[in-house]
């Protein structure tokens, strides 16, 4: 794809629904009682292998005009699939959805494509083991391809190594089918979608700091959803609007979780000029209107504390900082090397390629901000839709034509994001 300068940007965009919150409406949806309806649904290609496994294991779901309808049969009337669920590139389809196969009474597999067939499942597997789940990572490497046989639940209290709201996610899930309480402890707080949305559908849970219990065997009931817009596919917007010289952009229904804000801390910290308008709950999530306009920014450091706030932002935060004066540090970061790409090599590799003096990390990089020494290049997605659109959006403020190979793997996560960017140029 060929991607040229911008000299501003107008408008307003409404980004899509919420991934996270897509994904786990449609599972909480699945095993629960009665009619789940689901308004401004991402319908991302992750978010569809979500729906596919659920509508394998019997669950009627209809996915017409925006709207999702989860005709939930209960926490224990799912049905033995015919075959293997395939999760296809969503990480947090593989995972959250462990938890669940881990309580049924059914054998099941799941897979999913080569990038999934590489990605950590051992995170999941070890607090799942002990909770008495009979599951193996079938290559015996601790990735997918991954098989559950029926065993009995018991509740444990879990200490996770690292914040991953996927991990405790899986664990609150197959605490549901537990024979007594479930608790996981974070090193930090990660997102808490998982805890809001259960809750609502009428889990027991409780939290303290960076514990979250779940008392098992609930009655789930089906409910409506709105689907926030998703901060992270608002993020490419965000920079947009701070990276082009002459630009305004009013980005509508945006999800300002605490826990999945970063983006905007950071962009704040670097002198961006951001304003919340219209601030509401939506569906049990706060949201906002913003406002963001182009200005100079600024180096910063990014360390642990924000880390699971912005995880998924960071390869934007990265071509943010290298058009800021100074430096920026970003550490704490480990995970980024298990993500789609190797977001480390991938995000400096394609720094490198626009003249970023940029030193990657074990856990994150070091970036020297170079606004005035940039050219164009020719970026690699390399599969991984972050990639695609973090760089798509360094291009707008390159002052030479850039190229973007394997763009179409934007499909994942923001199937309009070109459409959009380009309304706004």
């Amino acid at each position: 794809m060929e991607l040229k300068h911008a000299s501003q940007l107008r408008g307003t965009v409404s980004v899509p629904g919420d991934k996270s919150i897509s994904h786990r409406a449609i599972m909480f949806g699945a095993i629960s009682e009665g009619t789940t309806e689901i308004t401004n649904f991402l319908q991302g290609a992750d978010c569809r292998s979500t729906i596919s496994c659920f509508r394998k294991m019997g669950i009627p779901i209809e996915n017409e005009a925006g709207r999702v309808t989860v005709h939930g049969n209960g926490l224990h009337g799912l049905l033995e699939p015919s075959g293997i669920l395939d999760v296809g590139n969503s990480g947090t389809t593989a995972r959250l959805i462990s938890g669940i196969l881990a309580g049924q009474s059914f054998p099941s597999s799941l897979n999913g494509d080569a990038s999934i067939q590489k990605r950590p499942m051992n995170r999941i597997l070890t607090p799942l083991s002990a909770m008495g789940a009979k599951v193996i990572s079938q290559n015996g490497n601790g990735c997918a391809p991954l098989a559950f046989e029926p065993a009995p639940l018991c509740g444990i209290a879990y200490q996770t190594p690292v914040a991953s709201a996927q991990v405790k996610s899986c664990i609150l899930l197959a605490g549901l089918y537990a024979d007594k309480i479930t608790s996981v402890t974070e090193p930090a707080l990660s997102r808490n979608h998982t805890e809001l949305m259960l809750s609502a559908f009428g889990a027991e849970i409780t939290s303290n700091g960076t514990t979250v219990s779940v008392l098992p065997q609930p009655k789930l009931s089906g409910l409506s959803i709105e689907v926030p817009g998703d901060i992270s596919s608002a993020a490419y917007f965000i920079a947009a609007a701070l990276l082009v010289k002459d630009a305004e952009i009013l980005i509508k229904n945006v999800g300002i979780n605490p826990t999945r804000d970063g983006i905007l801390k950071v962009a704040k910290a670097m002198g961006g000029h951001l304003e919340f308008q219209n601030k509401r709950t939506v569906s049990g999530e706060p949201v906002c209107d913003l406002f963001v306009k182009s200005g100079s920014l600024h180096g910063t450091v990014i360390n642990e504390s924000l880390i699971p706030a912005l995880i998924d932002e960071i390869p934007m935060i990265a071509v943010m900082a290298a058009f800021a004066e100074g430096q920026t540090v970003i550490k704490d970061a480990a995970e980024l090397k298990v993500k789609e790409s190797d977001r480390i090599f991938t995000t400096s590799e394609n720094l490198r390629r626009m003249g970023v003096n940029v030193l990657p990390t074990d856990d994150g990089m070091v970036i020297e901000g170079n606004p005035d020494g940039l050219h164009g290049a020719d970026f690699e997605s390399y599969g991984d839709h972050r990639i695609a659109m973090s760089f798509s959006i360094a291009a707008l403020a390159l002052n030479e034509v850039c190229t973007m190979r394997g763009a179409e793997c934007v499909e994942i996560s923001y199937p309009g994001f070109y459409r959009d960017l380009a309304g706004l140029t």
